[in-house]
């Protein structure tokens, strides 16, 4: 789902959030005025519930289909809630620290900060794009379903009788459905459903219009039409993600990866996104990373310099297979006025399944 990142204040040479969360990427015009009415009437009702809770917010969001990435509206004070989503780095604000999902709190995960290089970048790359292109991708037909499973951790900021902290939600297992156009889908995330059987994401905008796909909340149909020319491939992803993000270079660079996470790509495509990924600035190396299952492999990544954060795409280090992706702390920042250090790992994810099915909730055999 990996939405912009213009949401921090520079105060003293440090970066502070305490009321200016991201602003939308992956939601189609239209969405966000309704999606803040919903998130507000579920706050009411929440207030009324329980009189010491200020606001309830699900912490990191991605959608592909209706994956929200990033945190995916911008609303002062309160936080960020989108169905589908967990937003890594978002306050969650309650009187007991309670959360919508079924999923405790643990402990915040860390890593080392792993030294980036230019050098073999290329190569990487060119390896990592010749194993997607060897990848089985059947078409998705009419009625069938792209089904994605995954492991997931994240980082937000609990603020618990006034008292603010780190809290990670624990590696739990996330699975979603889409259909080949885009129009219905179904999540289940312990971190963010209240109910154990998921939640729909076949919802239609404020005026009960179908969302247009797009680079940033994309179905398997739109993608199939996507040009697999590399260079117009980016140039489209600029284009559509104008205005998002920081810099256009490390939005376009976000784009890619959510692409690559959860959603279902053409082989073609699929190689083209890291030949497309070549020509952005600021793509560095890192040696050393791990995925949410503690796979170790070689990452591909880019530094916001603004939120501080380094985005990484990791890879096996044999077959250079895409493994998952992680958002990893290296720069000391200040959110809602807890200090977020480097090393910290806002969001860690590793693909475990993606394949077909023909139907909603449907889960595919072990050795389909």
């Amino acid at each position: 789902m990996k939405a912009n990142q213009s949401w921090r204040d520079h105060a003293e040479g440090e970066e502070s959030s305490p009321f200016l969360p991201r602003t939308a990427r992956d939601l189609p015009e239209g969405r966000h005025e309704f999606h803040k009415e919903r998130l507000m009437a579920h706050i009411q009702q929440e207030s009324q519930r329980d009189r010491s809770v200020r606001s309830v917010t699900p912490a990191r969001s991605r959608t592909r289909g209706f994956r929200l990435a990033r945190p995916a509206l911008a609303l002062p004070v309160t936080a960020l809630a989108v169905a589908g989503a967990v937003v890594a780095g978002t306050a969650l604000v309650n009187g007991g620290g309670g959360h919508p999902g079924s999923i405790a709190t643990g402990p915040v995960l860390t890593t080392a900060v792993g030294a980036t290089t230019t050098k073999g970048l290329p190569q990487l790359l060119h390896q990592a794009s010749t194993a997607a292109a060897r990848e089985a991708h059947p078409a998705v037909k009419p009625g069938q379903y792209v089904y994605i499973e995954s492991m997931t951790a994240n980082t937000f900021v609990r603020t618990v009788d006034d008292k603010s902290s780190l809290a990670g939600y624990a590696l739990h297992r996330r699975q979603i459905w889409q259909s080949a156009d885009g129009t219905k889908g179904w999540l289940i995330d312990p971190s963010v459903n209240k109910d154990s059987k998921g939640e729909t994401l076949s919802l239609s905008d404020e005026r009960g219009n179908t969302p247009k796909a797009g680079v940033g909340h994309p179905s398997y149909d739109y993608l199939a039409r996507l040009t697999t020319d590399p260079g117009k491939l980016l140039k489209l992803i600029y284009k559509e993600t104008e205005g998002q993000g920081n810099t256009p270079d490390q939005q376009a660079f976000t784009t890619i990866g959510d692409l690559l996470t959860e959603s279902y790509p053409p082989a073609e495509l699929y190689s083209a996104l890291f030949k497309a990924a070549m020509k952005i600035p600021g793509v560095v190396m890192v040696n050393d990373a791990r995925d949410a299952l503690g796979r170790p492999g070689v990452a591909v990544a880019r530094q916001d310099e603004t939120s501080g954060e380094r985005e990484e795409w990791i890879f096996d280090n044999k077959t250079h297979v895409f493994l998952g992706d992680r958002t990893v702390q290296v720069k000391k920042v200040v959110e809602y006025g807890v200090v977020v250090k480097p090393g910290t790992i806002r969001y860690t994810s590793a693909i475990t399944r993606r394949t077909i099915v023909d139907g909603m909730e449907q889960v595919p055999a072990q050795n389909s």
